[in-house]
């Protein structure tokens, strides 16, 4: 499908269960495959991200089976991967090049990593830079910094103290910290500037830790990681995306201005690990009526929200939350004035250039946008426009965008399947929720 078209939505309601999580499932699924043992993950996530990670797995000889269930169970490789050469094409996942390439820098094998032209203008050289100082052997296969890459058997150094840089992405520290175990000594791990996405790096330590490697953290600046094998916590339940929650959450408090709602999301809540709960935290700021139970989440619009028939503007550093942020910027178009993210310098980083290509969609709708280097300020207009909106093969460009047919306007979406990134069920799901102005 080359498009779709969304009509006008009067009002959304009712109850929606969330795939897993992306970066849980990921993480989860590689560090099953370096422990010693079987790990059954329960409620995995099944989208395009997850399955490059189950191919690329299988290719280096991890054996996973898949249940009718939707679970798997991962049969653990004890820290060496079987197979010691490969060539292993990764998509545009992040959640799975990053990871991968750190731990096969540190397997004694020789591997060609490669993804989409997205993925090859994605940056990756702090990470290599901090991998060669622990003795890997690593070439860009070409442009210097960027993907593919050749990875060789390197000398790893015994109990090293490596740099990495924290602006650019999290997931550098999360790559290292989950590979540092197969150094077989303990290793330390000094972090270069403003950490980014910290929630990320919190729930990789969590997971880490219920994989039986405790990491030490100083802060955010530095974290060892002692001498320990990965080993498996027999059983591990994969929570739902808290991320993919915020645009169902959001659409609960946008349509409360007009008398719908409320939207309850299941699978996250109170007691999760992923920082992008904090998202309800935003949407309280902006008028939201929210309430929260260990595994739900439910929104609508606050009383003095309703009565305005507008959300409140927010000005907010959005540094810990980067993908919520995204449906952030489309709620502000529901807002009574104009809204500013700050600190969301690393959108340029992600699927596409999210800076850029959040702030020309908001301009078709009507919005006027002013974009700086690390920030959006969105000034919502009078009306909004009917629009075309161009998604960049971006999931949650599709997503976010989505909710502007909750303004009384028809949406086009450009290449909605880029949705199959993460929630391949996304617009189903929305339909189910959402009666149409125009029925």
């Amino acid at each position: 499908m080359k498009f779709l078209d969304l009509e006008p939505i009067a009002r959304v309601a009712g109850t929606v269960k969330m795939p897993g999580s992306k970066s849980i499932s990921n993480r989860v699924l590689l560090l099953a495959a370096l422990s010693r043992g079987e790990t059954r993950v329960v409620d995995l996530l099944d989208a395009e991200d997850t399955q490059v990670m189950l191919e690329a797995l299988v290719r280096l000889g991890v054996r996973i089976e898949r249940r009718p269930d939707g679970s798997a169970l991962v049969h653990g490789v004890g820290g060496q991967f079987p197979v010691k050469s490969a060539e292993l094409h990764l998509g545009n996942a992040g959640t799975a090049f990053r990871p991968l390439a750190a731990v096969l820098a540190l397997a004694g094998g020789e591997y060609v990593l490669s993804g989409t032209p997205r993925m090859h203008k994605r940056p990756i050289g702090d990470l290599v830079d901090a991998l060669r100082r622990l003795g890997a052997a690593i070439e860009y296969s070409g442009k210097e910094g960027f993907p593919p890459l050749a990875i060789r058997a390197g000398r790893i150094r015994r109990g090293a103290n490596v740099r990495v840089r924290g602006d650019v992405s999290s997931q550098y520290l999360s790559a290292l910290l989950m590979a540092l175990p197969l150094a077989d000594s303990a290793a330390s791990v000094e972090v270069e500037g403003e950490l980014v996405s910290k929630p990320y790096v919190e729930i990789t330590v969590n997971l880490m830790r219920r994989f039986g490697v405790g990491v030490a953290q100083e802060g955010w600046s530095s974290f060892v990681v002692p001498r320990a094998s990965y080993s498996t916590p027999g059983e591990i339940h994969v929570e739902g995306d808290a991320s993919s929650a915020s645009y169902f959450l959001a659409a609960g408090a946008i349509s409360g201005l007009s008398g719908g709602g409320p939207v309850r999301v299941e699978g996250v809540g109170r007691a999760s690990i992923q920082g992008d709960v904090r998202f309800a935290e935003v949407l309280e700021r902006m008028g939201a009526a929210i309430s929260m139970g260990e595994n739900w989440i439910e929104s609508s619009a606050g009383r003095e929200a309703r009565a305005r028939g507008k959300l409140a503007p927010i000005d907010a550093d959005f540094n810990h939350i980067p993908d919520a942020a995204m449906t952030a910027a489309v709620a502000a178009l529901f807002a009574e004035g104009p809204s500013t993210l700050r600190n969301i310098a690393n959108w340029r980083v992600k699927e596409t250039d999210r800076l850029r290509a959040v702030a020309t969609e908001l301009r078709k709708l009507g919005a006027e946008v002013e974009q700086g280097a690390d920030s959006l300020r969105v000034t919502p207009p009078a009306r909004l426009r009917p629009a075309t909106i161009d998604t960049y093969d971006d999931h949650r460009m599709a997503m976010s965008f989505s909710l502007a047919a909750l303004g009384g306007i028809r949406v086009r979406i450009n290449d909605p399947a880029c949705v199959g990134k993460t929630f391949p069920e996304y617009f189903d799901v929305l339909a189910g929720i959402s009666r149409w102005a125009a029925a």
